[in-house]
């Protein structure tokens, strides 16, 4: 099933709509960009919406200011993990993405690890490590290169490929950084593409050429180096295996409405998941906005779709 163009709800059903963006993870300053676009989407298309930043105010000043509806442009923790959506669920106002459940299992990378394993969902090996683990044993059973990175952080904060045993120690210590959490992932060497879901369905797949393959903070965010390929250049029918594949992921996990799956596909063709975003950025580098566009769906009747969606619980 393939998300296709329909006529988004009229904006006056809508009613006064916060647009929760910035907050306190280390990823507010993406958060800031995407709340933004979504925002002034919204305004374009007759939205009465208006800018939250929960940094600032307390949630649940929503309720008493009158915000009939929700659209979180939050990412990291305290905004994609769960706490914002069950802080809605309370005042019964309509957000837009995942549920509680799913949000907080999406944003642990071991526990979306877990059910997909769990699921039949192919997913790189992977390892918790603490600073007391021994690397060399660590090398030995996930193979190099490999990933260190935290589980609760997106935008490949805190992340490095490691080349070599003596440099694991040092990964760990910058992912530890961020995160108490950490784990060392098996390098899947391949090709990356990700997949973006709206109204519960698959958008057109996007190829990622990063520079060097360092699909970075900066390459993700900043840089024009990086190039995004919509058609993905793959044949048909092996496009519309990793929907499918990225549909089973996000039903696994209990994800609804929108969101985006990174993976990887291996040089022989078997695909792996990586992780799943709940709240994606909408920045101008942005891929849910990029596939949606080869859809035929513009970014301002995209928000609109995406608020449409929302839902009280």
């Amino acid at each position: 099933m393939n998300a296709s163009a329909t006529a988004p709800r009229p904006a006056r059903d809508f009613g006064k709509v916060a647009v929760l963006m910035g907050g306190t993870s280390a990823e507010r300053e993406i958060s800031l960009m995407s709340g933004t676009n979504v925002l002034e989407g919204l305004l374009r298309k007759g939205v009465d919406a208006q800018a939250f930043d929960p940094a600032d105010r307390s949630v649940f000043e929503l309720e008493r200011a009158g915000f009939r509806r929700v659209f979180i442009a939050l990412h990291g923790r305290l905004g994609e993990d769960g706490t914002v959506q069950g802080a809605l669920e309370l005042m019964k106002i309509p957000y837009t993405g995942s549920g509680v459940m799913a949000s907080a299992l999406c944003m642990d990378k071991v526990r979306t690890k877990l059910v997909w394993l769990g699921s039949g969902v192919p997913t790189p090996r992977h390892v918790i490590v603490t600073a007391q683990s021994d690397w060399t044993a660590v090398a030995a059973q996930i193979g190099l290169p490999l990933i260190v990175k935290p589980a609760h952080e997106g935008s490949t904060l805190g992340l490095t490929k490691v080349e070599s045993v003596e440099k694991i120690a040092g990964a760990y210590e910058l992912a530890a950084r961020y995160d108490s959490l950490v784990l060392a992932e098996e390098f899947i060497h391949g090709t990356e593409f990700t997949v973006g879901i709206l109204d519960d369905a698959a958008l057109p797949v996007i190829r990622i050429e990063a520079p060097q393959g360092n699909y970075d903070y900066q390459h993700k965010y900043f840089s024009d180096a990086t190039h995004y390929h919509c058609p993905c250049g793959l044949p048909g029918a092996q496009e519309k295996e990793l929907q499918a594949l990225t549909l089973r992921a996000v039903a696994a996990l209990g994800c609804r409405g929108w969101g985006r799956a990174d993976l990887m596909l291996r040089a022989d063709g078997k695909p792996f998941l990586l992780e799943m975003n709940t709240s994606p950025g909408m920045t101008g580098h942005s891929l849910v906005p990029m596939a949606a566009r080869a859809a035929g769906i513009t970014f301002d009747d995209l928000v609109v779709r995406i608020l449409e969606s929302a839902h009280a619980g």
